[in-house]
């Protein structure tokens, strides 16, 4: 007995042994509820559709807000509010739903019902050219490069594609987009499908509604999906207050199907154009792209005004002699600084800056210097100089007297801006380079025009050769009409390229002239470089 007690005295000090140096095991957290679930609703009073949710609980870590049944929520933290805008005019009742979570991931909810009375305003002057008197139809502008496209959402234009005059297949073109509204400020919206009522859906999205189809890898298809789409709904235009516009159409979309929730960015919205730009949110995995749209009234013809002046150009209408010593004259030239996206979208080295160090008038040329120096997080500063809003032409014949810089990885221009570049992005708005020269191809000079169809390294080019380009000033030079662009180094013309309705080269253009270091183009940079200079005796215009 005794011999026993021993023993388990024994084996109890070696279990307080253990326990004595064992850390405390923290104990699971309680799940609670969250109890005493309220929402707050504001309706805004005038009729703009926004509505402000503002949910309370106890025991909360967070809350979501479900505005539309169906829809992603609005995550809130506590204390926190969310604002909503329907776009559906209207006397209608919406539910909103709120989930609070609490700890462990237990929730509670509630769903409550908002009165709305929403009647969404379109100014008269967008109303009319969206929608005309009453009712307007718009098709495709598939006679354009460009009307068509994709890209990331890294860049603003369609980078991956973009679709040549009349490429894709006809059960788009077909399409037509109806915009309506009455007397009473309903705004509605069709989507008339051609032929057979195919529409062309992207290829990533014909298993979602023909679960047994085998789609080709970037191929998309023509399918009738009249049962599992909605191809009416009310539109309304938003102004975002950041200086763009929002056409919303609801669960419905514009022409091509490819997951794009109803909203679309306005590009341009004019009379005879709408532009778009909608945002895909693939079902699949893949990342988001934006889609790129142009479409036109139906009735309207792309050839028509067209005409345009025809040579000979012989009257001056813009001249800059660079004849005052100091900063260019602020009438005709504006600046680009800074180092652009990515070095100004062509992986450039250079700060451009408004310095007199890069850029002056003196002793009657205009001078843009590159020059090596740490300056802004750039290991080189030079100038770009543009006249947009202040000089700005269609057609004529366009002359410049410069002498250019010379050093491996100089990359100076002479070139031409399409006007509408903020609202119709690149190379959508177009773009005629005069004069290219770069100091790893010395003397080789280029004439260039970019369009949607024929941009980047894939740009329609005409090169010469000016053996003291470096050395004495040439005369660059086009001649641009509705039917040709023609390329001339001292009055001699080295190449033509072709201009027609449905390229970007028939509306006014802005001029730019700047030096670049290095990039896609200019290459790479010689180490030994320190700077060198563009001087520019005069620019003229003749129409």
């Amino acid at each position: 007995m005794i011999a026993m007690i021993k023993k388990y005295s024994w084996l109890m000090g070696i279990c307080f042994i253990l326990f004595s140096c064992q850390e405390d095991i923290p104990g699971l957290q309680p799940m609670v509820a969250p109890a005493n679930l309220s929402v707050d609703a504001a309706v805004a009073q005038d009729q703009s559709g926004v509505v402000t949710i503002t949910p309370s609980a106890e025991n909360v870590i967070t809350f979501q807000v479900f505005f539309t049944p169906g829809g992603d929520p609005v995550i809130l933290n506590p204390g926190d509010s969310a604002t909503f805008r329907y776009t559906r005019s209207g006397q209608y009742t919406q539910p909103i739903t709120v989930v609070a979570y609490g700890t462990g991931g237990i929730s509670s909810s509630t769903t409550i019902r908002v009165d709305l009375d929403v009647r969404l305003f379109i100014d008269e002057a967008t109303l009319q050219m969206i929608a005309g008197d009453g009712t307007k139809r718009w098709v495709w502008n598939k006679s354009e490069a460009g009307h068509f496209g994709v890209g990331p959402l890294t860049n603003n234009f369609p980078e991956f594609f973009s679709a040549g005059p009349d490429q894709l297949n006809p059960c788009l073109y077909d399409d037509v987009l109806v915009f309506s509204y009455d007397e009473n400020d309903n705004y509605s919206y069709s989507l008339e499908a051609g032929t057979d009522n195919l529409t062309f859906i992207n290829w990533t999205e014909v298993n979602r509604f023909f679960p047994d189809a085998s789609p080709q890898q970037f191929v998309d298809e023509c399918r009738d999906i009249t049962d599992q789409a909605s191809f009416a709904n009310s539109f309304v235009i938003i102004d975002n207050g950041d200086g763009t516009r929002t056409l919303d159409i609801g669960d419905s979309f514009l022409s091509y199907f490819a997951v794009i929730p109803g909203q679309y960015e306005i590009i341009e919205l004019s009379e005879n154009r709408l532009s778009v730009r909608g945002t895909s949110m693939p079902f699949n995995g893949d990342d988001p792209l934006y889609w790129y749209h142009t479409f036109v009234p139906e009735d309207f013809d792309p050839n028509a005004g067209n005409g345009g002046p025809e040579p000979p150009f012989d009257t001056l209408v813009f001249a800059d002699e660079f004849d005052v010593d100091g900063a260019p004259n602020p009438d005709n030239w504006s600046y680009d600084i800074g180092t652009g996206d990515n070095g100004w979208g062509n992986g450039e080295s250079q700060y451009y800056t408004d310095r007199p160090e890069n850029v002056i008038v003196e002793n009657g040329v205009l001078k843009i210097t590159a020059q090596t120096e740490s300056y802004m997080g750039s290991d080189y500063t030079s100038a770009r100089l543009l006249s947009y809003q202040k000089q700005e032409f269609q057609y004529g014949r366009i002359e410049i007297s410069a002498k250019l810089p010379s050093g491996g990885g100089t990359w100076p221009a002479l070139w031409m801006l399409g006007a509408d570049f903020e609202t119709n992005t690149w190379p959508a708005a177009g773009e005629i380079d005069i004069m290219e020269h770069v100091g790893n191809q010395q003397n080789t000079i280029h004439g260039s025009t970019h369009d949607p169809a024929n941009f980047a390294g894939n740009a329609r080019t005409v090169t010469t050769t000016v053996p003291t380009a470096s050395d004495e000033f040439h005369v660059y030079g086009v001649e641009w009409d509705a039917s040709e662009i023609k390329f001339s180094v001292d009055g001699t013309v080295y190449g033509t390229l072709e201009n027609n309705g449905s390229l970007p080269f028939n509306k006014d253009f802005f001029f730019i002239m700047n030096v670049a270091m290095g990039g896609n183009f200019g290459g790479a940079i010689d180490p030994a470089f320190t700077s060198s200079t563009m001087e520019v005796d005069y620019i003229r215009v003749y129409q």
